[in-house]
């Protein structure tokens, strides 16, 4: 990562001074690429990068649990509900782009503001590389490609490239992208969630907690895995720059995308558990696709999941990856991320695009060289942990306003609020928790590393600003 000490030669956008907007670049002014997002692309990028890779191949990471797992899917749902609704009334206070990183930053400071930036990049090129991985397992049944581990690498890149590129045409293409994705990903998502409620058989749901140690110990663990299904919640707040009346269509499309991707969630996971054996289930890289098989016989039926898995995970890939430059961008602005991060073409920063694209293949490529069995896995809970930094910072503003008193509301409304933060709060802490010694032992070494990059970053702005 090179640190330049200067504005941007491209799109330029003056960074703020500390607590002080950053001013309107000229890219955030629509032009024939860039198009500003309404309700129905703002609900669908939600929902769309929420409703990618990880319902398609979490029910069988959480199957060694038991059906404890879909214990664990309420409770996650009941917090990621709390989630969406603060991000409503965040977005409504303050609908900048860069989501949690601005709420951050605008109540506790520039340390803050960049913490949350990093980790929540973090957590975007990580998810990146694993619904890449994720994605591999899918196209394994259409086309052979996991036999060979090199072969599987090469697929992983090049469906992290492809959406990539979609970025780089610019802002119109992505939303095209992600309303089409969305749309094609349900019906066979609905297929196996209805349909399979009636070919469901309790005799193959296996034990409540196949862990052999407590149900709540099994419950969190499962729900650090199945975090990762509910990434995104926070889509349309960090892109609310490119939304139409961010104000009034964030919080809506907040809610309306967490809530429909949790129906779908607990209705598809359920039946994936009801009509696949729980030892094969175990085992599976496609367990939708093995459901679907179950349900119909043959292997048509997983050829045309898989195939809607692989459109999903793309439009995934593609929302993602534009969130991925969004809040590198908003802190760049302020100057508290690389400069070069602040260029935008075709209202996408695109350098933030570029940069997080080869991190997430360099990372792929490294997983795929250490021939760990469990990439996915591994990935997921590195998430859960750096996902949990922006969303406890961003929980705790919502908190901070409430309190300070600063602005004027009912007390109904006051006490509404506070509750749903404070159940916010507490969620993201019992994430950490269930994220696992290693996965946190890792996320802190990333979170570190950023602590230096800071450190540079805020030393080259003293001495500009003391140089005459």
């Amino acid at each position: 990562m090179h640190v330049t000490g200067t504005a941007p030669t491209s799109d330029p956008a003056p960074p703020a001074t500390a607590g002080v907007p950053a001013a309107a670049s000229p890219h955030d002014t629509p032009g024939r690429h860039a198009r500003r997002f309404g309700l129905p692309v703002a609900t669908a990028l939600v929902m769309g990068n929420i409703i990618g890779g990880g319902i398609f191949l979490l029910p069988a990471s959480v199957a060694p649990y038991g059906t404890v797992g879909l214990v664990a899917f309420g409770v996650l749902t009941v917090g990621a509900v709390a989630l969406a609704l603060v991000f409503g009334r965040l977005a409504e206070r303050d609908p900048r782009t860069g989501g949690p990183y601005v709420y951050a930053r605008e109540a506790f400071g520039d340390f803050a503001g960049f913490l949350t930036a990093w980790a929540y990049w973090i957590t975007t090129w990580v998810s990146n590389a694993a619904l890449a991985v994720a994605a591999v397992g899918y196209l394994d049944v259409l086309i052979p490609v996991t036999g060979h581990r090199w072969t599987a690498c090469l697929a992983a890149l090049t469906l992290q490239w492809l959406p990539a590129l979609a970025n780089f045409a610019g802002t119109r293409y992505v939303g095209a992208v992600q309303l089409v994705s969305t749309v094609l990903k349900f019906v066979p998502l609905l297929l196996v969630a209805v349909g399979g409620l009636f070919f469901f058989d309790p005799a193959k749901l296996g034990p409540f907690n196949a862990t052999g140690g407590s149900a709540v110990g099994a419950v969190s663990a499962a729900a650090a895995l199945l975090l990762f299904s509910y990434l995104g919640v926070e889509s349309a707040a960090v892109s609310a720059g490119e939304v139409r009346d961010p104000r009034r269509t964030v919080g809506r499309a907040t809610v309306l995308g967490t809530a429909g991707a949790a129906l779908v969630y607990l209705l598809g996971t359920l039946s994936v558990f009801g009509t696949v054996a729980h030892d094969r289930l175990v085992k599976s890289t496609a367990p939708f696709s093995d459901a679907v098989n179950a349900m119909f016989g043959g292997a048509w039926g997983g050829w045309a999941v898989a195939l809607a898995a692989l459109v999903s995970m793309t439009g995934c890939l593609n929302g993602w990856t534009l969130l991925s430059a969004q809040t590198p961008y908003a802190a760049a602005r302020d100057g508290l991320f690389p400069a070069a991060f602040a260029r935008r073409r075709r209202g996408v920063p695109t350098v933030g695009v570029g940069v997080t694209v080869v991190l997430a293949s360099l990372l792929t490529v490294y997983n795929y060289a250490a021939g760990s069995p469990k990439v996915f896995d591994m990935l997921v809970l590195i998430t859960t942990f750096t996902a949990t930094v922006p969303y406890l910072l961003a929980t705790a503003a919502q908190l901070f306003h409430l309190v300070s008193g600063r602005e004027p509301v009912n007390r109904a409304r006051l006490v509404r609020d506070a509750v749903v933060a404070s159940v916010a709060a507490a969620f993201s802490l019992w994430l950490v928790a269930g994220a696992g010694y290693a996965a946190v032992y890792q996320g802190v070494l990333f979170l570190f590393a950023g602590v230096v990059v800071y450190a540079v970053l805020a030393a080259r702005q003293r001495r500009a600003a003391v140089r005459p």
